[in-house]
């Protein structure tokens, strides 16, 4: 690892609850006054972004806005300068989709918006064994008017790629000099449980693997864009791209959200600790929230 790396502040994103239930962890917080006390520890132990759904994804437009205004007016009240998204609605069109987000920005600080440039199948094993499921459409035209939502409200991008031809897309807009201020680059890795099951076998993407990662890291060569890694449906503190990340002077996404694992349910709490450990193993130090500001380019 070179001096300039170990000095590089890592970025702990902390994805504290998204579609899971509590049937499938009991420490997924829900309701309005756990996702407040879940990510105010968050930003206590060092996460430097939460990404938090709200308490029902079924909600969009003016309700979605009023429900994620509940917990987060309260914790920006407590952490003001607190770097934090929330996910799209399930609604038809990514207008649509993204509609809540500039009501929530009219009425408290919010610097970034989350999309994924591009599809994937999202399924499990049917009961034959194989994938079942459907298909998560982004269109190149849903990439358009995301990427034009950021820029006319000067939000970062938080962009998940479940899959290489979303690096793509994302690097087209980047050659262009099209790529809104404040983007960053999520690699999705796909564990053996992928983003909704609890039978092993069907999944997404990638594999959490060194040449993985070192694949992802080949495309984005030369861009300068700040990267983290995930892994969907497994643990990312068991897998080796955890480490290598940290060694190439990549980021850590972490949380309830993608965590899966038959044999523990871990709080967000416990997950944190896992990341802050191993940035300190590897020798790089954790960003403060102005430094996270300065690593993206945030506008």
């Amino acid at each position: 690892m070179s001096e300039s790396i170990s000095e590089t502040p890592v970025i702990l994103e902390a994805a504290i609850n998204g579609m899971t239930s509590k049937g499938k962890n009991p420490h997924a917080p829900r309701s309005h006054d756990e996702i407040e006390q879940d990510a105010l520890r968050c930003f206590e132990m060092g996460a430097t972004i939460v990404h938090a759904h709200n308490s029902d994804i079924a909600l969009d437009g003016r309700a979605a806005a009023d429900d994620y205004l509940v917990p987060w007016r309260r914790i920006l009240d407590a952490r003001p300068d607190a770097l934090w998204y929330p996910t799209l609605t399930a609604s038809a069109t990514m207008a649509e989709r993204l509609a809540h987000i500039e009501l929530i920005a009219e009425e408290i600080p919010l610097r970034m918006c989350a999309f994924d440039p591009g599809s994937t199948n999202i399924g499990q094993p049917g009961p034959d064994g194989l994938p079942v499921g459907g298909v998560y459409g982004v269109s190149y035209d849903d990439c358009r008017v995301a990427f034009d939502f950021c820029e006319r409200l000067k939000m970062g991008p938080a962009l998940g790629i479940y899959e290489p031809n979303s690096l793509r897309t994302t690097l087209a807009y980047h050659k262009a000099g099209k790529l809104p201020a404040g983007a960053m680059v999520k690699f999705y890795f796909g564990g053996d449980y992928g983003l909704m099951a609890t039978e092993p076998g069907v999944t997404f993407g990638l594999m959490p693997t060194e040449h993985g990662l070192l694949a992802y890291l080949d495309m984005l060569e030369g861009t300068g864009l700040p990267w983290s890694v995930s892994v969907w449906g497994g643990d990312l503190m068991d897998t080796p791209i955890a480490r290598l990340a940290l060694e190439r002077g990549g980021h850590l996404h972490i949380g309830v959200e993608e965590f899966y694992s038959p044999d523990r349910s871990p709080s967000n709490e416990e997950l944190m600790a896992e990341a802050v450990e191993l940035c300190a193993k590897v020798g790089r130090p954790i960003a403060t929230l102005s430094q996270a500001a300065e690593l993206l380019a945030l506008p």
